[in-house]
């Protein structure tokens, strides 16, 4: 019997294939990774784009699911958007590994596979790459490439309910707007860089939401599987967070952001996720990056399946 039979044989091959090596890859090798899991793996996902960037790249959406090219009554959508602030890097790439997680370990992990079977899950890795384009690895606390081509941090640039927001929506904004209003999303989470947190509405007003409670245990749920998060090692310049979560507005307001955008515009829970005390890392840091957030992105997809009725109300 040889190696690769007996690996077969004992079921341990899927779990050593690793086809995508841990480093930050451009737009384009980005679009041919998700081309390529796509025509590897026709039956359970699908690729599309929801718009362009000022600068004309895509802004592609990776799903996987049983049923990738529609909603289908009974299955919740789930999304997660990593690099609206294209100097923050290492959700772009979370989300590229967590995509070959799932699909070299669907029928092969229980977890996995019921995820897979259950939710449709939309992965955004991108929302500025003319960003990220601009921006650069080992670059830990500048702005160079965190605003779009426009000038526009991407984060402020949503409609607020607390607050007029003047500043012309952007492409990729607009995008991104359109893309939740042509879905029934019910939780997502975005990713960001310079902190070690999970944060939650609102972020523009210290008025305490009315679905509280739920979103302290999204938050907790994502960083308490991060140990990294939950211990509260703070970062340079920040006190640190109990059990790596905060409200947003008591941490800074926000005006424009996006999860605030979700939860009272469009009725999908949003946290927001800083993984990196360093925005753009050196690229030997990635796995270690991956393997501290890995059981967090799948338990916190699991809480779609929660049920939640929200009460939306501003004061």
């Amino acid at each position: 019997m040889t190696a690769a039979v007996s690996l077969i044989w004992l079921g341990l091959l899927p779990l050593l294939v690793q086809s995508l090596d841990f480093t930050y890859h451009n737009s384009s090798q980005l679009e041919a990774i998700l081309k390529d899991f796509n025509s590897r793996y026709p039956a359970i996902t699908y690729l599309y784009s929801i718009g362009k960037s000022v600068e004309g790249r895509d802004l592609w959406v990776f799903v996987v699911g049983k049923y990738p090219t529609k909603h289908t009554v009974g299955i919740p959508e789930f999304k997660y958007v990593a690099n609206m602030h294209g100097n923050e890097a290492v959700g772009r790439e979370i989300l590229l590994h967590l995509i070959e997680y799932l699909l070299t370990n669907y029928q092969s992990n229980a977890t996995v596979t019921q995820l897979v079977t259950n939710t449709r899950i939309h992965l955004l890795p991108s929302m500025n790459p003319d960003g990220f384009a601009a921006s650069s690895p080992n670059d830990c606390d500048s702005v160079n490439g965190r605003f779009n081509k426009n000038g526009y941090d991407l984060n402020r640039n949503f409609p607020d309910a607390f607050e007029e927001n003047k500043d012309p929506v952007q492409p990729e904004t607009q995008a991104v707007m359109g893309w939740i209003k042509s879905e029934t999303f019910v939780l997502s989470a975005n990713f960001h860089g310079g902190a070690m947190v999970a944060s939650y509405s609102y972020d523009n007003s210290y008025t305490v939401p009315p679905d509280n409670d739920v979103l302290m245990y999204l938050a907790q749920k994502y960083s308490e599987n991060n140990l990294q998060m939950y211990s509260s090692n703070s970062c340079p310049g920040f006190s640190g967070f109990t059990n790596g979560i905060t409200n947003g507005a008591v941490w800074y307001k926000v005006k424009g952001g996006m999860q605030d955008y979700n939860y009272i515009y469009n009725q999908c829970v949003e946290i927001t996720l800083e993984v990196s005390c360093c925005k753009y890392p050196d690229p030997s840091t990635l796995q270690g990056f991956w393997n501290d957030n890995k059981v967090s992105v799948i338990e916190y997809i699991k809480q779609v399946h929660m049920g939640m009725c929200l009460d939306i109300f501003i004061q």
